[in-house]
C-alpha cells in the first residue's frame, strides 16, 4: 500500500451528485419557487455528476497503478455500548470499479435525458431524483459499515419509487411503483434481520471487525434452533438482494417498472441499484465462504431466475420489456457466479453488463423517442435506414449481450459458464444446464427484438395505436422514424465503445490480476472455481479464439440463426408455433402466474387476515370488550349498588333482619347444636337398615 486516499475527495464523490440534486430540486421546481430554467437546472446536475466521474475516475487509477486504499470513519453519529454508528468509506479494487460505473452510466443517463425529456413538464424535478440516486448508490458502495450501507439500500429504494411513478397521473405507473416498494420491503426485512444478527453476534458493525470475527461463527446455532448461525446470516442477507436484485420469485417488480422513463431504466434498473445485490453478496464474500449452504441456494435461485426469465423474454412486444427480462436473465448469470464462489466473475459480469444493458435501454428509448413513441416492435421494422446511429449502436450492445467473441459479455458471460462447470457444489449441474440454455434463448430473444425493430418490411404506419400520444409528449405516429439528437446519440456512441472493448482490457487484472484481491475471499481449498478459470486462461485473444469452437458460441448463433429464419424468412412460424404450443404461451403471458398468486393469494389472504384482526380483535376483543365492556360492567354495578341505597327506612331495618337471620344460621351450623343434628343424620340409614 504506497498510497492513502483523500477522505476530502472522497467525501466529494457523493457530495457533489448531491449538491446538483438538491439545486435542481429546491430552486428549479415550485417549492423554491421555479427560481431557475431548464438549462440551469441540467447543467448543476451534469455538472455535479461530471465531478463525482472525474474524483472517481482518478481514484480509481490511484487504486489500480499506485495500490491506494482508503478505510476510515468520516463522520462518528452515536455509540450504543460497544455498537459503533458511523458515516465511514472502504475504498479497494471492488469499490473504484462500482464508483467509476456508476458515475459514468448515470453522467450518460444525465446527457440522454437533455434529449428525452425536453417536452416533459416535470424536467427538473426528474434531474433532481436522477441526480439523488446517484448520490444514494454511491453512498451504499462506498461504504465501510453495515449502517451506512443499510442507509445507502434504502436510499436508492426510495429514489427508485419516485422515479418509476415520475409520471404520477398515470395510473400504471403509480401501481408499478408501489409494487416495487413492496416487494422490495419484504426483501428488505430479511436485510435487516441479517445486519441485525451480525451486530447482535459480533458487536459491530464495521466491515473488516465482522470478518475478522467470522471465522467465530461457524460453531455457533441460532439461539433456540439446530441452525447453523452463518447459514442464517448469509441467507437472511441474500434475501435482501433477493429483492433488490430482482431474483426468482422477487423479480416480480422489475418489469412493472418499465412504466417509468427510459433513462431511469438505464440507469436503475441496467447498471446500479439492480447490480446493489451483486455488489453486497460479493463484499460479504467472507461469510458467504462459511456456508456451502447458503452457496447452494446463491446458485439455485440465480440458475431459475436465468433460465426462465430469459422465456419471458421471447414473447414480449413491449421494446423496453424485452431488455427489461434481459436484465432479468443476465442478473441470474451474476448470481450463478457468486453460488460458484466466483465472486470476481459475477463483478466482471456485472460492470460489463452495465455498458451494454444501459446501451440497450438508451438505445430503445431512442427507438421509442424516433418512432414518436411507439414502443410495440410489431408496429416497427426497418427502422435502421432511418436511424444509422441508433442502428448501429444497439447492434453492437446486441453483440455483447449474446456474448460474441472480442465483445465484453463475451468474456464475463463465459467465465460465468466455465466457473459454473467447475464448481463441486451439488446445485452446479443445475445450474450450469441453465446458463448454457440461457445462451441460446438470449441470443433468440435479443436478435428477434432486433430485427423486428431494424430490418424487414416497414410497419410503423400500420400501428392501430398510431395517433395515440404517450404522457404527454405531444408525438404522434403520422410521420416518418426520424434519428434522434446529438444529446441522445452521443451517449450511445460512448457507451457502445466500453460494450466492445473493456471487456478484453479487464479480464485478465480483474479475474485473475490482485486488483480485487484484498475485497473478494474465496475458500480456494473447497471452492476450486476460479483455479479451473486460472488454469484454462491464456489470454484475451487466445481465450476469444477457443471460443469459437465452444458449444457456448455454437448455442449463439442458432439463437441468432432462429431469429433470423422465425422473423425475417418465414413470419408465419412463430404464430403456427404459438397456436401449437397455446398452453405453455398462456403460461408466459401470465408470467408463470406469479402476480395472480400474489395479488389473489399473499394479497387477499394479507387483507382477510387483516379484515379478521381488525373485526375479531380491534372491534370486538378491545373495542367491545376491554374498552366497551369495561364501562358496561361498571355501570351496570353501579346500577345495582343504586338500588341498594334507596334511602328507606323499612328498606334498611328488612336489610338488618336479614342480615341477622343469616348470621344466627351460621352461628348454629358450626355451634354444639350443628354437631348433634349432623351426627345423627349420620346414623339414619344404619336405623333404616
Amino acid at each position: 500500500m504506497s498510497q492513502t486516499l483523500s477522505s476530502t475527495a472522497l467525501l466529494a464523490v457523493p457530495l457533489a451528485p448531491l449538491a446538483g440534486a438538491l439545486l435542481a430540486g429546491v430552486l428549479g421546481t415550485r417549492f423554491g419557487g421555479n427560481r431557475i430554467g431548464r438549462r440551469t437546472t441540467h447543467s448543476l446536475a451534469i455538472l455535479g455528476v461530471l465531478i463525482s466521474f472525474i474524483l472517481s475516475a482518478m481514484t480509481l487509477h490511484s487504486v489500480a497503478t499506485e495500490g491506494a486504499r482508503f478505510n476510515e470513519t468520516v463522520y462518528h453519529w452515536m455509540q450504543v455500548g460497544s455498537l459503533k454508528m458511523e458515516v465511514g468509506f472502504l475504498v479497494d479494487g471492488l469499490t473504484a470499479m462500482m464508483m467509476c460505473v456508476v458515475t459514468f452510466v448515470s453522467l450518460m443517463v444525465h446527457i440522454y435525458t437533455i434529449g428525452y425529456m425536453a417536452e416533459d413538464e416535470g424536467y427538473n424535478r426528474f434531474f433532481a431524483y436522477i441526480s439523488l440516486f446517484t448520490f444514494s448508490m454511491l453512498m451504499l458502495v462506498m461504504s465501510n459499515n453495515f449502517l451506512q450501507l443499510f442507509f445507502g439500500w434504502e436510499a436508492v429504494g426510495l429514489v427508485s419509487y419516485l422515479l418509476i411513478g415520475f409520471w404520477f397521473n398515470k395510473p400504471t405507473a403509480i401501481f408499478a411503483n408501489m409494487k416495487a416498494f413492496l416487494v422490495n420491503r419484504v426483501g428488505d426485512f430479511g436485510f435487516i434481520l441479517g445486519i441485525g444478527l451480525i451486530a447482535a453476534f459480533t458487536g459491530s458493525l464495521n466491515y473488516s471487525e465482522v470478518f475478522a470475527q467470522a471465522p467465530n461463527l461457524v460453531p455457533q446455532t441460532l439461539p433456540g434452533t439446530a441452525w447453523s448461525l452463518v447459514t442464517v446470516i448469509c441467507i437472511c442477507l441474500f434475501i435482501g438482494a433477493m429483492g433488490k436484485s430482482a431474483q426468482f420469485p422477487l423479480h416480480v417488480w422489475l418489469p412493472d417498472s418499465m412504466e417509468g422513463p427510459t433513462p431511469i431504466s438505464a440507469l436503475i434498473h441496467a447498471a446500479t441499484m439492480v447490480t446493489a445485490g451483486i455488489f453486497m453478496v460479493s463484499r460479504m464474500s467472507g461469510l458467504f465462504e462459511l456456508s456451502d449452504t447458503a452457496l447452494n441456494l446463491v446458485l439455485v435461485v440465480g440458475a431459475i431466475t436465468a433460465l426462465f426469465m430469459g422465456f419471458l423474454g421471447i414473447i414480449q412486444n413491449d421494446i423496453k420489456r424485452v431488455v427489461a427480462y434481459s436484465t432479468l436473465s443476465q442478473l441470474g448469470y451474476m448470481t450463478v457466479a457468486l453460488g460458484a464462489s466466483a465472486y470476481s466473475v459475477a463483478l466482471f459480469h456485472l460492470m460489463t453488463h452495465a455498458f451494454f444493458k444501459a446501451l440497450l435501454f438508451l438505445g430503445a428509448g431512442s427507438v421509442i423517442m424516433g418512432m414518436h413513441h411507439n414502443q410495440d416492435i410489431r408496429w416497427m421494422g426497418g427502422v435502421r435506414k432511418y436511424m444509422p446511429i441508433t442502428w448501429i449502436t444497439s447492434l453492437l450492445g446486441s453483440l455483447a449481450l449474446i456474448g460474441t467473441p472480442l465483445f465484453s459479455g463475451f468474456y464475463s458471460k463465459d467465465s460465468i459458464i466455465e466457473a459454473v462447470a467447475e464448481s463441486h457444489l451439488p446445485a452446479a449441474g443445475f445450474a450450469s444446464f441453465a446458463v448454457l440454455a440461457g445462451v441460446f434463448v438470449t441470443a433468440f430473444y435479443s436478435f428477434r427484438m432486433y430485427f423486428l425493430v431494424f430490418h424487414g418490411a416497414e410497419r410503423y404506419d400500420q400501428n392501430p395505436d398510431i395517433h395515440h400520444a404517450d404522457h404527454g409528449h405531444g408525438h404522434h405516429g403520422s410521420h416518418a422514424p426520424h434519428e434522434s439528437p446529438w444529446v441522445v446519440t452521443l451517449p450511445l456512441v460512448l457507451l457502445a465503445i466500453p460494450s466492445v472493448v473493456i471487456g478484453y482490457l479487464t479480464v485478465e487484472p480483474l479475474l485473475f490480476g490482485d486488483f480485487l484481491a484484498d475485497a473478494i475471499r474465496v475458500n480456494g481449498e473447497t471452492h476450486h472455481a476460479m483455479h479451473g478459470l486460472e488454469e484454462a486462461f491464456h489470454g484475451p485473444w487466445a481465450m476469444a479464439l477457443h471460443a469459437l469452437t465452444s458449444l457456448p458460441f455454437a448455442l449463439a448463433c442458432a439463437g441468432v440463426a432462429t431469429a433470423w429464419y422465425m422473423y425475417l424468412v418465414n413470419p408465419a412460424l412463430p404464430r403456427a408455433i404459438g397456436a401449437s404450443l397455446r398452453p405453455v404461451v398462456v403460461i408466459l403471458e401470465n408470467k408463470y402466474y406469479l402476480d395472480w398468486f400474489n395479488e389473489n393469494v399473499l394479497a387477499r389472504g394479507a387483507r382477510a387476515l387483516g379484515t379478521a384482526f381488525w373485526q375479531g380483535g380491534d372491534r370486538r376483543a378491545i373495542d367491545g370488550f376491554v374498552v366497551n365492556g369495561s364501562w358496561k360492567t361498571v355501570a351496570a354495578l353501579a346500577g345495582w349498588v343504586r338500588r341498594a341505597q334507596s334511602g328507606y327506612l323499612y328498606h334498611y331495618a328488612l336489610v338488618m333482619a336479614l342480615g341477622l337471620f343469616a348470621l344466627l344460621t351460621v352461628s348454629l351450623w358450626h355451634g354444639p347444636l350443628a354437631l348433634m343434628l349432623r351426627a345423627s343424620m349420620a346414623w339414619f340409614p344404619f336405623f333404616w337398615n
